[in-house]
């Protein structure tokens, strides 16, 4: 199972929305398998990215699980790469088998209070 971690910018979850059902239609029409989506919300970002001639201080943050060929693995992070509504992505193996990723849920436990903290009333209620 394959995990592609994205940070796309904070604005909207409706721009987060399309890259994730982007990149999920592309896993299926060539025969991978989209194994779940997990929205991490807005973060502060470990320090600023310039992208597209802009500066990025915080970023939406989500994972989507899949199973797909090493071809379709690289299409899609070429393909999520050259969109100007994400930041940053990479993709990362959780496991070869069933065995290793039975556990995996998508789900960190980071404390809400810290990000607003951080990010003010900005994001608004995510």
């Amino acid at each position: 199972m394959i995990a592609i971690v994205r940070v796309g910018r904070p604005h909207t979850t409706n721009e987060v929305k399309d890259i994730a059902r982007t990149a999920g239609a592309l896993i299926l029409a060539h025969g991978g398998v989209v194994r779940g989506l997990t929205n991490w919300g807005p973060f502060l970002l470990i320090k600023p990215i310039r992208k597209n001639q802009a500066r990025h201080d915080s970023g939406h943050h989500f994972i989507l699980r899949f199973d797909a060929s090493p071809s379709v693995q690289e299409l899609v992070k070429k393909t999520v790469s050259v969109d100007p509504r994400m930041v940053r992505c990479g993709i990362v193996k959780m496991g070869g088998r069933l065995k290793d990723i039975v556990n995996a849920k998508g789900v960190v436990e980071w404390q809400r209070k810290r990000r607003e903290r951080d990010l003010g009333n900005y994001m608004g209620n995510m």
